[in-house]
C-alpha cells in the first residue's frame, strides 16, 4: 500500500473548507510542502507490525498520522520564526515567515496546534477508548515533550551546556513526537488505557526503540548541519555554529557523534530483534533504522 499517497491525500483536506482565509492558506502551505512524512510513515509501520491492513483501526490510524503530522508542521513554522531559529529555507521552499510574514505564520502554526488538539479531542468522544492515545499524544506535544525541548534549546544558546541536558533537550524536543509515532497506533489497536501503560512488555520495547530512533535522527541531523549543504537537505546548514548551540558534534567531535549514531541505531536494532522473535514483521522499520545512517549522504 503507497502510505505517502494516502498520508498526502489526508492532508491535503485540513483546512481545504476554509481555503480562502490567509491563515489557512499559510498553514495549508507548511503542510503541503513535502518532506520526508517521517512520523506518519512510522504509524503505519508500527500499524502493520501489530495489525494488518485489514484491521478495522486502520481508517483511526490514519487519522491521527494526519494529525501528528499537523503537530509537526506547527513546530517547524515557530521553529523558523526571527525569534527562534531565524530560517528562511524549509523542506526546499521559503519558510512560512519568509511567504506570508511574521503574524500570520505564528498564527498558521497556532492554528495547526488548535485543529490538531481538536482533532483529538473530537475521535475521544466519538470513540472513547481512544481517550488514552490522544492524551498521549497531546501530553507529549507540550511542557513534558516538545516544547520543553525547546524551551532547553533556546535558553540553551551562547552557552556549553552538560552531555545530560543536551540528551534531555534532544528526547524532548525530537524523541518525543517520534515516541508518538511509534506508540499510537499500538494504543489503538490493544486499546489501551493508563493502567495497562506500565504493564505491557510491548509498549516497553517501543518506546525503548522510539528513544534510540530519536537520538539517532538527532544526532545525524546534527552531523548533517556540519556536512552537507541546503540543496541536499532542503533546509539551511551551519545553524548551529551559527547561533552558538551545543550540539552531539560540538560536544562529542564529529567521530565521537558518529560513533554514537552507530551505537544508538545498533541499540535499535536490538529492539527490533526482540520484536521479530516474538513474530512480529520488523522489515520496514529494519530498513528505516538502516536509512537514518545514510540520509542526506
Amino acid at each position: 500500500m503507497d502510505y505517502k499517497k494516502i498520508i498526502e491525500s489526508d492532508l491535503n483536506e485540513i483546512l481545504k473548507d476554509k481555503a480562502e482565509d490567509l491563515t489557512c492558506q499559510a498553514a495549508r502551505y507548511s503542510l503541503l510542502s513535502g518532506g520526508k512524512r517521517l512520523r506518519p510513515m512510522m504509524m503505519y509501520m508500527t500499524y502493520d507490525m501489530f495489525s494488518g491492513d485489514q484491521d478495522p483501526v486502520f481508517d483511526d490510524v490514519r487519522y491521527y498520522a494526519a494529525t501528528l503530522e499537523m503537530i509537526h508542521t506547527y513546530s517547524l513554522i515557530h521553529d523558523d520564526l526571527p525569534c527562534m531559529d531565524n530560517d528562511d529555507l524549509r523542506r526546499g521552499n521559503p519558510t512560512c515567515h519568509k511567504k506570508f510574514g511574521e503574524g500570520i505564520a505564528t498564527l498558521a502554526g497556532d492554528l495547526l496546534l488548535n485543529t490538531a488538539m481538536e482533532r483529538l479531542m473530537a475521535i475521544a468522544l466519538d470513540k472513547p477508548c481512544y481517550l488514552f492515545a490522544s492524551y498521549r499524544m497531546a501530553k507529549l506535544a507540550g511542557i513534558n515533550g516538545m516544547i520543553g525541548g525547546q524551551s532547553i534549546d533556546i535558553t540553551s544558546e551562547n552557552k556549553q551546556i552538560p552531555p545530560d541536558d543536551l540528551y534531555e533537550l534532544q528526547e524532548k524536543k525530537t524523541g518525543a513526537l517520534i515516541e508518538c509515532a511509534v506508540l499510537t497506533p499500538y494504543y489503538l489497536l490493544n486499546k489501551t488505557d493508563r493502567s495497562s501503560f506500565e504493564d505491557d512488555e510491548n509498549i516497553s520495547l517501543l518506546r525503548q526503540f522510539a528513544a534510540h530512533v530519536g537520538l539517532a535522527f538527532q544526532i545525524k541531523d546534527d552531523i548533517l548541519d556540519v556536512t552537507s549543504d541546503p540543496k541536499t537537505l532542503g533546509k539551511s546548514c551551519g545553524k548551529d555554529e551559527r547561533d552558538n548551540k551545543s550540539t552531539f558534534v560540538t560536544l562529542l567531535g564529529m567521530d565521537n557523534a558518529n560513533a554514537r549514531l552507530g551505537s544508538e541505531i545498533d541499540k535499535a536494532h536490538g529492539i527490533l530483534d526482540i520484536l521479530k522473535g516474538k513474530g512480529y514483521n520488523t522489515t520496514d522499520y529494519s530498513d528505516l533504522v538502516d536509512y537514518l545512517k545514510i540520509r542526506g549522504n
